[in-house]
């Protein structure tokens, strides 16, 4: 692969959004002794990708510009760095890049660590939709939340909210796992979608009883998966148990502030603000539900890398119904 060039799309500064995307052809990297070098078949977008070029988290990524967006591909290993030890050429793989990004191109290079095995029955862009979105969704519930995914009794109530995006999405299924019963929020349009993922009820936001969050039996929510943003404590708390959860998964000022106060006051209640980065053990853990039948990703569109533009701003506009695939 040596002076082989690649067709990329980077960004030079902060901000600007999809018009500062731009169409380059740059060598292929070569992987570094614990690297696998990865010709991307597909690659998915999450708000963190767009959030880092606004510069949300500014001065700490991106460690440098220019600079390939997308964390999660899936794709074939063209080559292996010394020291890799799992993989070989040929292999199918999905893989996280983490903050060192690269999935806007043709080829990239990623950590042996951060990369599982891609099984037949699973296809480049579900693997790639996975990764983030899906290990969010996993976390949230079995870590921060503390649920048991596997059958068991007393069974525990939750609420997802945008249970129709990237992340909701996969909550809502990993929760019917577990024998958990699922309200959720979305738009009319994809009520129905919901509702055969496997939510208990649904809830359209725009309605006063949407916006008010309130469960149509009327149960308390033991943890409340929270994937947008713009919904006060104030909203959530009558709405919990006893000793209900909040876990918000794009946390703001307002959101660390009710972590502390709530913590100070010693109350039952409380709001767990989640930030996160993938690990393979999680990958694996989906990737194998999904080969099993048990999980499946939402795509809600498909682009070329030529088009990666349009990807990014379907992103931005934030009414996706599931995850945002560019296929190179």
């Amino acid at each position: 692969m040596v002076g082989k060039l690649m067709k990329a799309v980077w960004y030079n500064s902060y901000g600007g959004g999809s018009a500062a995307l731009k169409h380059v052809e740059i060598p292929v990297p070569s992987p570094d002794i614990d690297e696998i070098l990865v010709k991307i078949e597909a690659a998915s977008i999450n708000p963190i990708d767009w959030k880092i070029q606004k510069g949300m988290v500014r001065p700490l990524l991106p460690k440098k510009f220019p600079f390939i967006p997308v964390w999660d591909i899936a794709g074939e290993i063209v080559k292996v760095g010394l020291g890799v030890k799992n993989f070989k050429p040929g292999d199918k793989i999905v893989s996280t890049l983490g903050v060192t990004g690269g999935g806007l191109a043709e080829y990239a290079v990623a950590k042996e660590s951060s990369t599982v095995f891609r099984p037949p029955e699973v296809s480049a862009a579900d693997g790639a939709s996975l990764v983030f979105a899906g290990c969010t969704a996993l976390r949230a519930l079995t870590v921060t939340a503390g649920l048991n995914l596997v059958k068991t009794q007393p069974r525990s109530n939750i609420l997802v909210t945008a249970a129709s995006g990237g992340v909701g999405h996969y909550a809502v299924q990993l929760a019917k796992l577990g024998n958990i019963h699922v309200t959720a929020t979305c738009g009319a349009r994809n009520i129905k979608l919901v509702k055969n993922l496997g939510a208990d009820e649904v809830l359209d936001y725009k309605t006063v009883e949407g916006s008010a969050l309130k469960s149509p039996s009327g149960k308390k929510y033991d943890v409340v998966i929270h994937c947008t943003n713009g919904i006060p404590w104030s909203t959530f708390e009558p709405n919990l148990s006893k000793n209900g959860k909040v876990v918000d998964l794009t946390p703001g000022v307002r959101a660390f502030w009710t972590y502390v106060v709530n913590k100070i006051m010693c109350s039952k209640k409380q709001l767990y603000p989640l930030i996160m980065t993938p690990k393979a053990e999680e990958i694996e853990c989906l990737v194998k539900l999904v080969k099993e039948g048990k999980l499946k990703s939402v795509i809600d569109s498909r682009y070329p890398l030529s088009r990666a533009q349009e990807a990014w701003i379907k992103s931005i506009e934030g009414h996706a119904t599931g995850k945002v695939v560019v296929e190179p």
